[in-house]
């Protein structure tokens, strides 16, 4: 497949969305954890669109809700923006609280569509490889950096993997349990 000027727009404009925000635990540029999931879906076969949507997952989120919800239909299309509403947990500020929304999350996946369904893959298999990553070079500090602390965490990435491996198996939930289990294994070895 070949990207078109469309993936060039959305790369921008994810950059340019985003470039005041940064990542919890490690203090990157949140653009970092964008590219990285518009890689994985990629590298597991996604179309511009799904591609796309992986740049802007979090725009609704974290970056304007219902403003930005129509920025994104207007520049890329109603199947973009479907796919970002789907990986989207709120679109409310304040946020809901924490756990009400992943449990909400984790339902709502065994309803999604598949490109949904794919890009939350992405994007989850990408923040456990980040969280994994940052535990190696700070321990059991990292928690403190996520709303649901450690037991939090560690529930809402298994209870999205054990959904997305029931309603929709593939190589890469297979490579996010892989990853979680990693997760799991260091997190127990924990005094």
């Amino acid at each position: 497949m070949t990207l078109s000027s469309r993936f060039t727009e959305a790369l921008t404009y994810a950059a340019e969305l985003h470039a005041s925000q940064h990542r919890k635990a490690s203090g990157e540029p949140y653009v970092s954890h964008l590219l990285g999931v518009t890689s994985l879906a990629l590298q597991y076969g996604a179309d511009e669109d799904e591609a796309i949507a992986a740049l802007l997952h979090d725009a609704v989120e974290d970056q304007g809700g219902a403003v930005a919800r129509e920025a994104i239909r207007e520049r890329f299309g109603s199947r973009v923006v479907e796919i970002v509403d789907g990986c989207s947990d709120t679109d409310l500020s304040p946020k809901p609280p924490w756990r009400d929304r992943k449990k909400a999350y984790i339902a709502h996946l065994r309803e999604a569509t598949d490109s949904v369904r794919f890009i939350s893959a992405a994007d989850k298999l990408h923040n456990v490889r980040s969280i994994l990553q940052e535990y190696r070079m700070t321990g059991p500090e990292l928690w403190k950096h996520f709303g649901g602390g450690r037991d939090g965490t560690l529930w809402y990435h298994r209870g999205v993997v054990e959904t997305l491996k029931q309603v929709a198996p593939s190589p890469i939930v297979e490579e996010l349990d892989r990853a979680v289990r990693e997760l799991e294994r260091l997190a127990a070895q924990e005094p």
